[in-house]
């Protein structure tokens, strides 16, 4: 059965189908050892028997097989030579001996069915009847088992052809089904490999264990630059991986790909990559874990923009900005002293003195605006350094409302404090202010006249909590992700013109973090809003606590 062809037949294609040959010479050994079994034990004497013209027209319908074109031929043909070997048989079991060569009706009754399919089990069957069946009835009369003999046999044969081109039927279309899932899996690999290496953006996958299970070219790229002496494909391993400020080296645990091996899911994840200033890159990391059905973790999807030009950029804005901020410092100065000299003079009428008064509110603003311009250019270039001590919390909070009671009257503002009479913690007295400062200041800005601010300052549990509530305009859900991000501001602000450059929640918040805390916001549009800055409590000495005069 040496010989493959490939071909449709009616709704089958056998991709491995034996051509009529082998078909043909499996018949005539299976008949020919059969004979001569029949020969040793004595059942078959004479070769002028029904034995012997059985074998005779196998071995003609074997030459038939071996002569004719079958690529010339139409495909039906096959079967003209099945039922000649059917009818062999049916010739031979006019010979009761003969019934032995029953199960060679396998061989013509398959052939048929795998070339011709359900046809192909109709004509096994029918020609089983006429030319298997047939011939021994009437040669042998219906008596004895002759009548069961000739009709069971082209039953048991008919049922089995039937079944057979069903299973054949059953397995083809599962089979094309497959073909053809497996071509759409090709062709969606082949447009996922396209993507993959067509994006400028590094991709990287991992297993469940943190192993490296594909990357893009790009990623390769970041891999050289980042590790010169090769990667082990395994996440969290070493290499020339810098924080966002360029010089301290990324431990295991701040590694992305280490912190998405874990599960942890984040966003603009920022570092610099390679050793030499003049080539390497600025990385903007995102991950998204990917879990099974059952919501397990098996494995992370990473991906690595190149914002390098974007973070140069950024670093060449905070100096400008640093720089003019320095250059406006020193002529805002000087007009803020010769205004407060002028205003206390006792000779101005009240028209001057209220005009004086506005350029010292403004000058205020503004050298409040250049302050925060340098503190944010100085954030970009690390985490905030603190300076902490002891200090009395509670009178920290108390200044920071004294200070802003002013402005709360002239908005026609309610503002209210609770908070216990002392709280020694160990904070930056002057940063913790400025956060707080922030805060209430733009609860009294975004608090329509007749509104309330309260700032209330607990102990719960192991952490401080300080809290600005305010019944002002409110902060649309959209606006939160982005609402301490330098230079933003709420489109609800903006619509109802309030002042503001969007830097003074942004500086609390990296004030706040680096005192080991956090900074929260819940907002509802026209009803109001609450910040809350919480840190970890620190118990005060012994000795009385300084207060913020003493910082």
């Amino acid at each position: 059965m040496a010989d493959v062809v490939e071909r449709p037949v009616g709704r089958f294609l056998i991709t491995a189908r034996p051509s009529p040959w082998a078909w043909q010479c499996t018949f005539i050994a299976g008949l020919g050892v059969a004979l001569l079994l029949l020969a040793v034990g004595g059942a078959w004497t004479s070769p002028r028997s029904w034995l012997g013209a059985a074998g005779l027209l196998g071995v003609v319908s074997t030459v038939l097989a071996l002569c004719l074109p079958w690529s010339r031929l139409p495909r039906h043909t096959i079967a003209v030579v099945a039922l000649l070997d059917v009818a062999a048989l049916g010739i031979g079991g006019i010979d009761v001996s003969g019934r032995a060569l029953v199960p060679l009706l396998l061989v013509p009754v398959l052939w048929c069915v795998v070339e011709l399919g359900g046809r192909g089990a109709a004509i096994a069957g029918l020609g089983t009847l006429l030319l298997y069946g047939v011939p021994g009835l009437v040669h042998l009369g219906p008596g004895g088992s002759n009548l069961v003999w000739a009709l069971l046999v082209p039953a048991a044969v008919a049922a089995f052809s039937l079944a057979f081109a069903s299973v054949l039927d059953a397995v083809e279309v599962e089979r094309n089904r497959l073909a053809a899932a497996s071509e759409t899996i090709d062709r969606q690999h082949r447009v996922s490999e396209a993507i993959l290496e067509t994006v400028d953006v590094g991709l990287l996958l991992l297993d469940r264990d943190g192993a490296y299970q594909r990357m893009n070219r790009r990623h390769a790229d970041f891999i050289r630059l980042a590790f010169p002496e090769g990667h082990d494909g395994q996440a969290g391993q070493l290499g020339l991986v810098y924080n966002e400020d360029g010089s301290t080296l990324l431990t295991r645990e701040q590694m992305p790909s280490y912190r998405a091996s874990q599960g942890e899911e984040f966003d603009d994840c920022r570092m610099w990559v390679g050793s030499d200033p003049l080539t390497w890159r600025a990385l903007s990391v995102s991950a998204r874990s990917v879990r099974d059905e059952q919501g397990q973790f098996v494995g992370a999807a990473l991906a690595y923009k190149d914002v390098t030009d974007f973070m140069r950029a950024l670093r060449v804005k905070d100096e400008f900005v640093a720089s003019v901020s320095h250059e406006l410092r020193t002529p805002l100065t000087s007009i803020r002293g010769y205004v407060d000299i002028l205003l206390e003079r006792d000779d101005l009428d009240a028209e001057q003195r209220a005009q004086l008064e506005v350029v010292a509110r403004n000058g205020e603003r503004l050298s409040r605006l250049v302050d925060d311009l340098l503190d944010t250019a100085w954030l970009n270039g690390g985490s905030m350094e603190v300076v902490r001590g002891w200090h009395d919390l509670s009178g920290i909070v108390r200044a920071s409302v004294d200070a802003a009671t002013p402005a709360a009257e002239r908005a026609g503002v309610e503002l209210e404090l609770e908070a216990p009479a002392t709280l020694p913690t160990l904070v930056d007295a002057g940063r913790i202010a400025q956060a707080i400062d922030n805060l209430i200041s733009n609860a009294i800005k975004y608090t329509p006249g007749g509104g309330r601010v309260g700032v209330r300052l607990i102990v719960d549990g192991g952490r401080i909590e300080i809290c600005v509530a305010d019944s002002g305009i409110g902060i649309e859900a959209g606006d939160r992700n982005q609402l301490f991000t330098r230079f933003f501001r709420a489109r609800h602000a903006e619509e109802q013109s309030v002042q503001g450059v969007g830097l003074g929640l942004s500086i609390a918040k990296s004030i706040v973090e680096s005192h080991g805390g956090r900074i929260e916001v819940d907002s509802e549009v026209g009803r109001g809003s609450v910040f809350r800055i919480r840190m970890p409590v620190e118990s005060g000495p012994p000795e009385r606590a300084p207060t913020r005069d003493s910082a």
